[in-house]
Formats: C-alpha cells, structure tokens, sequence
C-alpha cells in the first residue's frame, strides 16, 4: 500500500506541473522532437498552391480530376526515463532534495510527451538496474511513474551509469527519446553513452545542489559521501580550501560537460536553488532552433 503522503506529493506535483506542460513545455516539445517520417493519410481534390509531386495520378485518372496525396506526420515517439535512485540524491540544501526535482522533471517530460501521444517508459538504476517499466502510453501510466520515483526504495546506495546504458542498449530496440536525469557521480560510462547515443537520441539532466558547486564559511564542517560512508572533516573557514572545492567541482563539470559536447549529447544543468523553467525551455529553444539550420 503506498503510503498518503506519497499520493499527495503525487497529486501535488501532477497539478504544478500540468500548468506548466499546457502552456509551455507542450508546444516547445512537439515541435523539437519530430516523429519518424510521414505517412500516407489520404486523397483530396487539387488545390490551387498544392505541391504537384504529390498528385496521385492514377486517382486522378480515374475520377477524371487531378488529386494529391495527403501525408501526416508519423507522430509517436518512445520517451525513456533513466532515473538515478542512489543515494546522493537524497542530498538538498534548498527546499528541495535532488530526487524530488528529478520526480517534478520527469513529471514535465511525461505529461509533455503524453499529451503529444507518445510513449513514456521508465528506468531506475543505482549500480544495477532497480526496476524497469516499459513504455506505455496514458495519464494513469505516467501517474505510475511519478508514484514509482517518489516512492521506490533503492536496494543500493552506489552509482553505475555503465550498467544502465548497457541496459538500455540491449531492452530498448527502437529508436527512442533518452533523459538521464542524475547527478552524474558516476565513471566509466563514456564508452556505453557513445554507443546509446549512436542508437537514441540522448539528454542528459544534471542535478546540482549549490553546496556541491560552494561550500558557505561556517567553520569546521562534517561533509560524508552519501554512497560510500565516508567522511571528511574540513575548514569551510579557509578560502584557499573553498577556492579549491569551487574550481575542483567546476573542472570536474566542464569536463563532462566537453565530453557530451563532443559526441553530441545535449545537457541540461538544473541547480536545485532555482527553478528548472527556464534551463528547460532554453534547452528546447536551443533544439528547436538547430533544427531549423
């Protein structure tokens, strides 16, 4: 039985984010991600201003009157969501921790991607693949996949992204809409998005606390490793040590950040101090207008 507070933070986090996927996100989606073709609808009566390569000359014989294909575009997509369960992400220093915005993201994606008449499955990975829903259509099933973010208890505190793109590759064989959202604190998994990508069209979304990007001056500060246990005792009152830790964290993003450049995977970097509105639609701005190159 899923507990109350779960199907409240549900409902809650359905309702916030409806607004948002009917005014905004909606729009901005369809017209990024394009279906796989165009497929023969019917046959309509020329018009003055029709393309005459889509006459159907052979209607057009018989009827006696010049006729033209009608094509729509062949609209249903797969959106797979690649959730990071470990336990980082119950970090937060905000009013939020980093996996209920990972929820209210995935939330956005998949009622964007629903009311658009696609398909929407789900993967929540640690270091092993926590549980896998295929991809299905519908609002029931997308509530599903809400109340499985907020609620799943990971068996697994660590991160292996490699195994989950290993997984994808072999259990998604069509080609589909990939969103990683994680924290990425995770290695060795260039390889395997290399290959995801040559297959999928992928996005990664970067969940970032401020307190992993600047530690505050409050003197000697605890700072323990959510995934291994391990502890550090620093002096936040040091700005050569909050330097360190600002430009360290910094280099460790534009790094990855490189690499995705450099194979074509686009990121998207949400801070959980701020709201993820606008990195989103710059994202699908920045897509839309690629497109259009």
């Amino acid at each position: 039985m899923i507990p109350k507070e779960i199907l409240k933070k549900v409902k809650r986090i359905e309702i916030s984010t409806r607004g948002l996927v009917n005014q905004i996100f909606s729009g901005e989606y369809h017209s990024v991600f394009k279906g796989r073709g165009m497929e023969f609808a019917e046959v309509r009566e020329y018009q003055i201003g029709d393309d005459i390569r889509n006459i159907d000359w052979n209607v057009s014989a018989r009827i006696g009157s010049p006729y033209v294909k009608v094509f729509d575009e062949e609209r249903e997509l797969t959106v797979m969501l690649m959730v990071d369960v470990s336990a980082s992400g119950n970090f937060g220093t905000t009013s939020q921790l980093k996996g209920e915005v990972a929820a209210e993201l995935c939330a956005v994606l998949a009622f964007s991607a629903i009311k658009n008449n696609d398909k929407v499955g789900l993967m929540i990975f640690s270091d092993k693949i926590e549980k896998f829903i295929p991809p299905r259509k519908g609002k029931q099933h997308v509530l599903r996949v809400i109340r499985e973010i907020l609620y799943f208890k990971p068996e697994d505190a660590k991160t292996d992204l490699n195994i989950a793109l290993e997984y994808l590759n072999r259990v998604i064989k069509r080609r589909s809409i990939v969103f990683i959202i994680s924290d990425f604190l995770t290695e060795n998994y260039e390889k395997a998005l290399q290959v995801a990508n040559k297959k999928h069209d992928i996005i990664s979304i970067d969940i970032i606390d401020p307190r992993e990007v600047e530690l505050p001056n409050v003197g000697f500060l605890e700072l323990e490793d959510a995934e291994t246990g391990e502890t550090v005792m620093i002096d936040t009152g040091s700005s050569e040590i909050r330097e360190t830790f600002f430009s360290e964290s910094q280099e460790e993003r534009e790094k990855r950040e490189k690499f995705f450049q450099s194979i074509g995977v686009d990121n998207i970097n949400i801070l959980t101090d701020r709201s993820y509105v606008e990195p989103i639609t710059k994202f699908f701005k920045m897509r839309a207008k690629r497109l259009t190159k």
